[in-house]
C-alpha cells in the first residue's frame, strides 16, 4: 500500500505522523512510503534520516497522494482539497464543534478514522493516551509559568516552598491528561484535589495517586468550591464523540483568585470553561475575567521529539493492519479500529457528529463492503 506522510501545517504543529523507525518497518513490509520534505525537521527527523529508512521524499502535495495517509492534527483550511475518493486519512480528527469541516471532509468521498476515538480491547483510547499522558505534564509547567506575576498571574510558586501554605491546584478529569497533571504537581508539593465523573473512577485514581491527593465527585457545588480556593486549574475532561461539559460557567471564572490560571487541556472539544478559547504556541494564553488562561489545542507539539515518538509508536501497529490487511478487512477484524471511523467513504459514520453536522448518519456496518 502506499502510504503518506504529510507536512503539519496547524500553527506551532511540529510533531509527524511517523518517525523514521516506523516507515522503515513499514518499507520492510513491502509498502510505499512518501514523506513530505521537511515533515519530520521539527520532531529531529531530517528528510535524509526517512531516505535511509525507504521512503520517498517528495514535495509536499505529493504526499496527500496516498491510499493511507497517517498524520497528526485534524484538517487546516483548505487542506481537504487534497484528499481524494478511497484516501483513508489516519490522523486526529477533533470534528466535534466542526460541522462544516466535518462536510468538507465527508463531501471529499475519503474515508477518515479519529485517533481519539479508536479503542482497544480494554475500552481503552491507545492512540489518544500517550499524547493525553504528555498533555498533563505539560498543563502543570505551564501553569506553573503562568503564575508569576510577569504573566498576569497572581505570584504563587506552583513548588512547595519551605514555611509557605502550598499553592492549590484543581484537576477536573481524571483520565491520561488529569491524572499525570495531578501526579506531576503533587510531586512538586503543591496541594491537589482531583475531581471526577463518577464514584469508581474516583475510587481508583486515589488508590494510585495515594493520600497525598484529594479526590472527590465534580458536582456544581464541589467544582464551585474547590474553583474558587484554585491557583491552578487543569480542564482535563473527556467525552468520547461530545462537547466538553462547561464546568466552569464565566460567572464562576469571575469569581475566582485574582491571577489565578486555567489551562484548558479540552480545548479540542470547546474547554471546561465558558471562557476558553484557542490559543497557539506563539500566543497561548491571555486574562479574562482576571484569569490567566492558556488554551493550546496541539500542547504536545512543544515537546515534537518526544511527543511524535510517542505517537508513532502508538500508531504503528494499527498502519501495519490497515496497510497490510486493506483498510475494509482491517476494520473488520478489529472493532477498536472501527470505533475511530467517523466518515467512510464520504459518508458519516458517527452519529454525534452527523447530527450536528446535518449529515445522514450511515453506520459503518452498513457503509462498509462486508
Amino acid at each position: 500500500m502506499r502510504i503518506g506522510i504529510p507536512l503539519e501545517t496547524k500553527p506551532g504543529e511540529r510533531r509527524v505522523g511517523l518517525v523514521p523507525p516506523a516507515v522503515a518497518a513499514l518499507a520492510a513490509e513491502g509498502h510505499e512510503l512518501v514523506v513530505a520534505a521537511g515533515a519530520g525537521i521539527g520532531a529531529g527527523a531530517p528528510d535524509e534520516s526517512y531516505r535511509e529508512a525507504g521512503a520517498r521524499v517528495v514535495e509536499p502535495a505529493g504526499a496527500w497522494n496516498a491510499e493511507l495517509v497517517v498524520k497528526v492534527k485534524e484538517l487546516q483550511p483548505g487542506e481537504h482539497r487534497a484528499l481524494g475518493i478511497g484516501t483513508t486519512l489516519f490522523s486526529f480528527q477533533h470534528l466535534v464543534g466542526e460541522p462544516a469541516l466535518a462536510r468538507a471532509l465527508a463531501g471529499t468521498g475519503a474515508s477518515a478514522i479519529a485517533y481519539e476515538l479508536v479503542r482497544d480491547a480494554g475500552g481503552g483510547f491507545p492512540l489518544l493516551a500517550p499524547m493525553s499522558a504528555l498533555a498533563g505534564r505539560l498543563a502543570i509547567q505551564a501553569g506553573a509559568n503562568l503564575l508569576g506575576l510577569p504573566a498576569g498571574g497572581n505570584g504563587t510558586l506552583l513548588a512547595a516552598c519551605p514555611g509557605v501554605a502550598p499553592a492549590r491546584v484543581l484537576v477536573l478529569g481524571a483520565g491520561h491528561a488529569g491524572e499525570g497533571a495531578a501526579a506531576l504537581a503533587a510531586a512538586m508539593g503543591a496541594r491537589v484535589t482531583v475531581l471526577t465523573r463518577t464514584e469508581s473512577r474516583r475510587a481508583q485514581v486515589a488508590a494510585r495517586l495515594g493520600p497525598g491527593v484529594t479526590t472527590g465527585l465534580a458536582d456544581a457545588a464541589t467544582v464551585e468550591r474547590e474553583a474558587l480556593g484554585a491557583d491552578l486549574v487543569v480542564g482535563a475532561v473527556f467525552v468520547p464523540g461530545a462537547p466538553t461539559p462547561k464546568l466552569l460557567p464565566r460567572t464562576l471564572v469571575a469569581r475566582m483568585r485574582r491571577g489565578a490560571v486555567i489551562v484548558d487541556v479540552s480545548i479540542d472539544a470547546g474547554g471546561v470553561a465558558e471562557t476558553s478559547r484557542p490559543t497557539t504556541h506563539a500566543d497561548p494564553a491571555y486574562i479574562e475575567e482576571g484569569v490567566v488562561h492558556y488554551a493550546v489545542p496541539n500542547m504536545p507539539a512543544a515537546v515534537a521529539r518526544t511527543g511524535a515518538e510517542a505517537l508513532s509508536a502508538a500508531a504503528l501497529p494499527y498502519v501495519r493492519a490497515l496497510a497490510g490487511r486493506g483498510v475494509a478487512r482491517a476494520l473488520r477484524e478489529d472493532a477498536g479500529l472501527a470505533a475511530g471511523v467517523v466518515i467512510w467513504r464520504g459518508g458519516c459514520a458517527h452519529e454525534g457528529i452527523a447530527r450536528e453536522c446535518g449529515l445522514p448518519y450511515v453506520p459503518l456496518a452498513q457503509a462498509a463492503p462486508a
